[in-house]
Order: C-alpha cells, then sequence, then structure tokens
C-alpha cells in the first residue's frame, strides 16, 4: 500500500532510532527499574508489592486508590514527587499491547476532541463524524456493538444508534481528562465481556492533579483558543479536608465553530458547545480503605447532517438539530494495605445514561428519516458493577498474585419518534466472572493463566436469545537478559451480539428502498488472539539518567461468527427471516461470516534524555472474510508517526514536532457495499470511501512560566493538507446502487494557544 510522498523517510527515521537506540542499549546500558503505576489491565495487580511502601497515589485508569498510612491528627498530607526525568512510555512492562497517555502528553498534544489524544497510538484509529462530537474508537482492526470496551472512570460506555455513523460512540470532553490507557488485543479480563479487540480506559481529573504535598486546596484553570474551532476553557478545584476525606469539582465549556479544511472552505454543521460539569468525594474511614463517590454530567448542542455540494441534486439529506447528554455516576471501594497479602479488594458499582434528541430542520421527508419539525429520541442506559480481589503469596522461589472477580451490567435501549426501527428498544444483560493467577520467578520468568466465564441474555421485540462460554488467556514471558522481555499470548474473547444487530428491522427510505431484516438466530463473535511481543526497557543509555522504552506485537486474530451487516437477494436470509421486499427486492441483514482474521505489526518506541527525546510508533493491519473472500470494512490504513523535541532554559521551554505519514485506503482493500450486486467483490459502490495518503505535521511550544504556570502553543497540520481519514464519509446524493459516499475533510492548518495556572492555599498564604 504506497505512503505518499515523504512517508518512507518517515519510516525510515523511525527505524534508525529504532535501531541505534538498541544498538546503544545492549552495548552500554544495565537495566534499573524506575517507579511505574501498574499497569491494571493487563496484569490486574502487581505480583508483589515491596514492604513498607509510602502512600501512592496510582494513576492508571483501572485503580484510583491511595493506600493510606494509619491516620494521625497531625499527620501531613503527602503526594508522590515527580521524577527528574518521566518514564517514556509506562506501559512498556505489560506483556501485552498496551500504550497510555499522562497529563504531560496531554499539554503537548491539546486536544480539541478524544481523538486526539490517540495521536500517533500503533494498532488504534478512530471513526468520527465532525458533525457529531462523539467518538469510536478502532483498535486493531475492531470497532462498533462493543468490540472495543471504552469506559470511563470504571464506567462502560455502551451507546449506540444506527445510520450513516459508527454503531457505537462515546462522548467525552478531553479537559476532563487526566491519563489513558489503551490495551489491544482480547486479554483484559477483568474489564467484562465483549472486549475481543481491546479496552480504552480514560480517568477523569482528581484531587491529585490539583494539589500536591502539604496543599490543603487550589484551584486548577485551563482556558485555551484555536484559530480554526473557537475556545474552551475549564477550572477544576480540590480540597483536602481532613486526611481521610477529600472534594473535587469542575467543569468545563467549549465553543466550537464549524471548522476550515485545507482548502480554506467551511466544512458545515461542524461547530458545536458543549458543557460539563464534575464532583467527586474521597473518604477513607480505616486504615487501607477508601470510598470514592463520582458523578460527570456532559452536554453538547449541535447540528448534524450535510448539505451536499452545489450542482448535485436537489438535497436529500436529513438536517437535524441535536442535543446529546450523557451522565455517569461511580462509586468504588477499595481495600489495600503493604502488610496485608490475603485481601486487595477492589469493588466498582456505575451507571451511565445517554441521551440524544433531534428534531428535523431540513431535507427531503420520509416516514424513516421524518418530515420538517419531527423529533427523535435514542437512549441507552447502563447499569453495571464489577468486583475482583487480589491475593498475593510465595510458593519456594516463586512469587504469586491469585485474582478473582466478576461483574455484570445490563443495558436499556429505548428509542421514540420516527426512524428508531434502526435502533430498535430492547434489553440486555451481560455478567461473568474470571480467575487470573500471575507468577513470578526472580524477575526472570512470568506467567499469567486465566479463565473467563461470560453468559448473556438479550430481548425486545417479543424475541430473546442467550448464550455463554468459557474463554482462556495465557501468557508467558522471559527476562534472562536485563531489560529484554520477549513474552508469547494466546487470548480468547466473547462477544454477545448487541440489541440493534439482533432485532433491527424496517423500510429503509428511497433511494434505494430495501428492508432491514431482524436476525434472532445470530450467533456471539468469538475472538482467538496469538501474539508475540518483545519489551525493551533501558535506564542510562546513552547518559545518566536518560529512559528507553519500545514495544513491538506480531498478532493473529482468527475470529469465529464475525457478525457483518449483509447484502440479500430474494428469499435470502437467517434466523427465520427472508427477504420478501418486492419493491426493490433486496434486504440488509447482520449476519455472521464463519470465518475471518486479522493480523498485524506494530511498534512504539520513545526515548528521553531530558534535554531532547523522541519516538516512533506504526502499525500495519490486514483484515480478511476468509468465508467469502473479502476484505473486512473497518481495517485502518498503514500509518506512521515520528516525534522529536528538546527542552530549554533548564528545560523549562519544549519544543517539538510530530509527523504523522497515513497510507491510501485502496478500493482493493474495502468490500463492496451493501447496495453493490450480489455476489461482487469489489466496489463501486464501496462500504466506505477510499481514500489517499497523506502527512501531517504538527508543532508545539510549551513554557513553564513557574512551577504553577504553563503557557502552550501548537500549529496542526503544518503544511495545510487537503486529506479525508478512512471511515469518515457521509452518503452521496444519489445514494444508489451505483453511487459511493463522499469524504468529510479533515480541518487544514490550526493554531492554538493555551493557559494552564494553579493556585493553592501555599501559594496565597504560605506554608
Amino acid at each position: 500500500m504506497p505512503y505518499c510522498s515523504g512517508s518512507a523517510p518517515a519510516l525510515l527515521a523511525g527505524v534508525s532510532v529504532i535501531a541505534l537506540t538498541v544498538a546503544g542499549a545492549a552495548s552500554r546500558a544495565v537495566a534499573e527499574d524506575v517507579a511505574l503505576d501498574p499497569i491494571t489491565i493487563v496484569a490486574t495487580k502487581p505480583v508483589q508489592r515491596a514492604s513498607p511502601v509510602p502512600a501512592r497515589v496510582s494513576t492508571t485508569a483501572r485503580q484510583q486508590r491511595v493506600v493510606q498510612p494509619p491516620p494521625a491528627s497531625a499527620a501531613p498530607v503527602s503526594a508522590p514527587a515527580a521524577p527528574a526525568v518521566s518514564d517514556p512510555m509506562p506501559g512498556s512492562e505489560a506483556l501485552a499491547g498496551v500504550s497510555t497517555v499522562r497529563q504531560q502528553q496531554i499539554n503537548q498534544l491539546m486536544p480539541t476532541r478524544p481523538a486526539d489524544l490517540l495521536y500517533g497510538m500503533p494498532g488504534v484509529y478512530v471513526q468520527e463524524r465532525p458533525d457529531d462530537p462523539g467518538t469510536a474508537i478502532n483498535i486493531r482492526g475492531l470497532q462498533d456493538f462493543g468490540r472495543v470496551n471504552v469506559v470511563i472512570d470504571g464506567a462502560r460506555q455502551n451507546f449506540q444508534r444506527s445510520g450513516h455513523n459508527a454503531n457505537g460512540i462515546f462522548y467525552l470532553e478531553p479537559q476532563l481528562l487526566s491519563s489513558i490507557d489503551v490495551i489491544r488485543g482480547p486479554v483484559a479480563n477483568i474489564y467484562g465481556s465483549g472486549a475481543i479487540g481491546g479496552v480504552a480506559s480514560f480517568r477523569t481529573k482528581d484531587v491529585e492533579d490539583v494539589l500536591k504535598a502539604g496543599e490543603r486546596w487550589g484551584v486548577l484553570t485551563n482556558p485555551m483558543g484555536s484559530s480554526n474551532f473557537g475556545g474552551v476553557g475549564s477550572a477544576f478545584a480540590a480540597a483536602r479536608l481532613t486526611p481521610a476525606a477529600e472534594v473535587f469539582a469542575g467543569g468545563t465549556y467549549r465553543a466550537q465553530e464549524s471548522y476550515k479544511d485545507g482548502n480554506g472552505d467551511i466544512v458545515p454543521n461542524t461547530g458545536y458547545n458543549v458543557q460539563t460539569g464534575m464532583v467527586k468525594g474521597t473518604f477513607r474511614p480505616a486504615y487501607g480503605h477508601q470510598v470514592k463517590l463520582g458523578y460527570i454530567d456532559y452536554d453538547s448542542t449541535y447540528r448534524t447532517g450535510q448539505p451536499f455540494p452545489p450542482g448535485t441534486p436537489p438535497p436529500l439529506a436529513s438536517i437535524y438539530d441535536t442535543g446529546t447528554r450523557n451522565e455517569i455516576a461511580t462509586a468504588r471501594w477499595t481495600y489495600a494495605r503493604p502488610d496485608d497479602g490475603l485481601l486487595d479488594f477492589d469493588a466498582n458499582v456505575y451507571s451511565v445514561k445517554t441521551a440524544t434528541d433531534q428534531t428535523k430542520i431540513a431535507g427531503t421527508g420520509d416516514r424513516a428519516s421524518g418530515f420538517i419539525g419531527d423529533r427523535r429520541n435514542f437512549t441507552v442506559d447502563t447499569t453495571g458493577f464489577d468486583v475482583n480481589n487480589t491475593t498475593r503469596f510465595d510458593f519456594g522461589p516463586l512469587q504469586h498474585a491469585l485474582n478473582v472477580g466478576g461483574d455484570s451490567f445490563h443495558d436499556v435501549v429505548s428509542t421514540t419518534g420516527f426512524g428508531t426501527v434502526f435502533t430498535p428498544s430492547g434489553e440486555r444483560t451481560v455478567s461473568g466472572s474470571f480467575i487470573q493467577l500471575k507468577t513470578n520467578f526472580a524477575n526472570a520468568f512470568e506467567t499469567i493463566a486465566a479463565a473467563r466465564y461470560d453468559q448473556y441474555s438479550l430481548s425486545g421485540g417479543g424475541v430473546g436469545t442467550q448464550g455463554n462460554r468459557v474463554s482462556p488467556k495465557v501468557t508467558v514471558g522471559l527476562t534472562t537478559i536485563p531489560g529484554f522481555t520477549p513474552y508469547f499470548i494466546y487470548a480468547e474473547g466473547y462477544r454477545a451480539p448487541a440489541v440493534t444487530e439482533t432485532l433491527v428491522a424496517g423500510i429503509h427510505p428511497a433511494p434505494p428502498q430495501f428492508t432491514f431484516l431482524p436476525n434472532p438466530g445470530l450467533k456471539p463473535e468469538v475472538g482467538k488472539n496469538k501474539e508475540f511481543g518483545l519489551n525493551l526497557r533501558y535506564d542510562n543509555v546513552l547518559r545518566p539518567g536518560d529512559a528507553y522504552r519500545a514495544k513491538v506485537n506480531i498478532y493473529r486474530n482468527d475470529l469465529d461468527n464475525y457478525i457483518e451487516l449483509k447484502f440479500l437477494g430474494p428469499f435470502q436470509g437467517a434466523g427465520g427471516q427472508r427477504c420478501r421486499n418486492f419493491v426493490v427486492f433486496f434486504c440488509e441483514q447482520y449476519q455472521n461470516i464463519p470465518k475471518a482474521k486479522i493480523e498485524g505489526i506494530e511498534f512504539e518506541t520513545n526515548y528521553d534524555a531530558g534535554d531532547w527525546f523522541g519516538g516512533v510508533a506504526g502499525s500495519h493491519i490486514v483484515g480478511r472474510d476468509i468465508t467469502n473472500g473479502l476484505p473486512l470494512a473497518t481495517i485502518p490504513p498503514d500509518q506512521v508517526t515520528t516525534t522529536l523535541g528538546a527542552r530549554f532554559l533548564d528545560r523549562r521551554l519544549t519544543v517539538s514536532v510530530r509527523w504523522q505519514a497515513v497510507a491510501a485506503k485502496d478500493p482493493n482493500d474495502i468490500p463492496p457495499g451493501p447496495e453493490a450486486p450480489a455476489g461482487a467483490k469489489q466496489g463501486p459502490p464501496w462500504a466506505y470511501f477510499p481514500t489517499e495518503a497523506f502527512n501531517l505535521v504538527h508543532l508545539y511550544l510549551g513554557y513553564q512560566i513557574n512551577p504553577d504556570a504553563l503557557a502552550s502553543f501548537s500549529v496542526e497540520n503544518l503544511l495545510n493538507e487537503q486529506y479525508s481519514r478512512y471511515l469518515d464519509v457521509y452518503p452521496n446524493p444519489q445514494h444508489g446502487l451505483n453511487s459511493t459516499p463522499l469524504p468529510f475533510f479533515s480541518p487544514g492548518i490550526t493554531i492554538k494557544g493555551a493557559l494552564t495556572v494553579r493556585f493553592t492555599d501555599q501559594m496565597l498564604f504560605g506554608g
């Protein structure tokens, strides 16, 4: 798949960085472990912990806890000190494909949408409609209907509505965030059922993101303006009321304008307003115990739908005034003490309600897309819990961590108004339990053996279905050479069909007119992932205090009963349904593909010497419907991202450049669309619009005015390239058998500026 001009040098530069740093590491370095936050989404919890340990704030998205010393009336409030050189890749110890984003990286990315925070992450892609602030995450070519489990502060995001968009999106303001953990592949047992693609876990800001050691209260503000988007501002306040009680509250407001593409043309309806509010309370009733309560309210208003370009036939596309609200309530109880190896307990309950209201304001009318003034609503209510405990013990020279847990969630999908047959109402309950044993021998040999039992039940429209399965996982890692850890993973994942996939039924409006058929006979998907990985971790490579991290993964995910929307001819169908549409005489139905596979390679490497830093990441993915000899639709194009930066003025000034080269999406790698003639092996029409290769260059400059004030400046798409990302499409005005979708063009050159300022009691009144 060819890259555009300049992409090959980017790849060459990246490979050169890897070769040089590995050579230097092999010849000069002796591995020395540095203090890292445990990547609990992979290993659940560490095998062992040193004793005694200092009080520590965990920044992982899974465990948001503080292990506190015994209460004392005069005990000072403490927080961990920042290292002189931060670990450039905190996920590099994990025996799995893991990438992380921390606050320092968030500051440099200056995000407008959550997708910006995943920029350059290997094996990770996004699908967005720029006229809708929702985001869908694609991991290793898998997305939609829960194949990627997105969690915010431990709460699953299961919202979905059918249309010319991704079938599974979440809504989140990036200024609320403090960190992100992404795990690729079906290996995160603790995160529940369905994640055959992977997990994206987002942690929002909390007290430790505002207050340092010894501070009792403070405020964090961050206004940001943009030449191509408008502005956003946030303010968060935190207070340590006592050593056993903390409170946190804040919010954001974003007023985004419709942006200009690389040709300088305004892309209609890409502006929106978002306001959010968040409150948290943390309480420690006894030594080792912590209770955390949280609530997030996201509220956005926007206009979705695209008027077609001049010169096209009369506009058929509907345009809607839209409002979306996402409410997340969580309660977590944790218990952990350094002197207690029997209990390390974590229990979480949550409730998520995502609702979209739409009123049609333009476009031709019919019963499916509505008439001017008609209203519709899509609501998904998710309630759930997860609980697990880790017991640590030694047996001879072996250290063990035994983790046992369970989880469950219940989705209620309710829709009202016109066109809701495409997102049918119904209910689904998914639950499971797991056991995992992690064993370590002298930090040289590590194994993870696990099994997960899943079950589900689904009902709606007088139809019900259910199923269950046991999924195993085995991981083996070997570190005979310090800093050099190869490992192997075999992991299976199980995804139950969604309500829409099973129950969708109704007439699609012309042109063309066809029928959606339900399929109560859908079988769950099973992913069987085989993976070889390599972790490299070296310190003091080229100079004292530097850090080099790298991760390479080669994988193959064999998919049984993969669910895809299929084109049907006369009297075809599954699950007791047959196509009897006598108007156009064809239908669409979600069906199981008996055999599919996705395989690829991904790498990520970073080096930080303090005064300068660099890194390169990339991925190549291929996916095939083996049964029918077709490519899979949601496989992203190849991409390579190179980063190079330096720090000046006693490391108070940071300058960096990021270069992302994305390959073209060739038409031969896209399956024919559901409107293609029966038996077609390629388009047009395609399932998605083919895209050309493109290069993106981003510049960043950040100046640490003082320890509590950061001024940031960036230029995105410096070359003002006109480009469109694969999967970001809207329907062609012809929208018929010989049509193809049109691309959404992405933003052109964009200049951003921000000022992050922190105020605390220590700053204002002294110690």
